[in-house]
């Protein structure tokens, strides 16, 4: 099965986009969960693709302070600028934009915590808790009664694999950004 940006290709072109826009060297494990914000790549053809990358050049390492980080390279830059339009231009601005708010929850030290309470074993009613932290400061906090814990579950593991969109979205919930939701 491939990713549904389509082929190794176009993983290839996404990665180097990404790398060239942030325009500084990262960890693996971070360019990897930059990469999965969107789920427009899997995981298989992100490793394969990035070591093809590394091996022709078009990433390279970067050692600071005894840790491996790696960057585009020139030749990468080239290939980026050239073919990005191989790739669908709302893709890739999406893309960019969850790396940002990414980096920017993880430059922060912001913690995501959520958690489940049972209210009623026989109904299944809980509460589903979730916190935002910065520098042991609560940033944001919700508490909700759902009908069961299966959606507590669902609810809980949205939060955890993506914060920051869920606070995007309350915070824009809350400003009125999003009237399109209430016409």
């Amino acid at each position: 099965m491939s990713s549904p940006i389509g082929s190794k290709r176009a993983v290839k072109i996404f990665v180097l986009y990404l790398l060239e826009n942030i325009n500084y060297p990262l960890e693996l494990c971070t360019i990897n969960d930059i990469v999965m914000q969107t789920d427009y790549v899997m995981y298989l053809d992100f490793a394969e693709s990035f070591n093809e990358m590394l091996d022709g050049g078009l990433i390279e390492p970067v050692v600071e302070d005894g840790n491996t980080l790696y960057t585009v390279s020139d030749q990468g830059r080239v290939v980026a600028r050239e073919l990005k339009s191989d790739v669908l231009t709302s893709i890739l601005d999406k893309s960019l934009s969850a790396a940002f708010r990414y980096l920017d929850f993880q430059r922060r030290g912001i913690t995501a915590d959520c958690d489940i309470e049972v209210i009623d074993k026989a109904t299944g009613e809980c509460y589903v808790r979730c916190r935002l932290l910065e520098k042991k400061s609560v940033i944001f906090e919700s508490t909700l009664k759902v009908d069961s814990f299966n959606r507590a579950e669902r609810m809980k593991s949205n939060f955890d694999s993506r914060p920051e969109v869920i606070y995007r979205g309350f915070t824009a919930l809350m400003a009125g950004n999003v009237n399109f939701m209430f016409d």
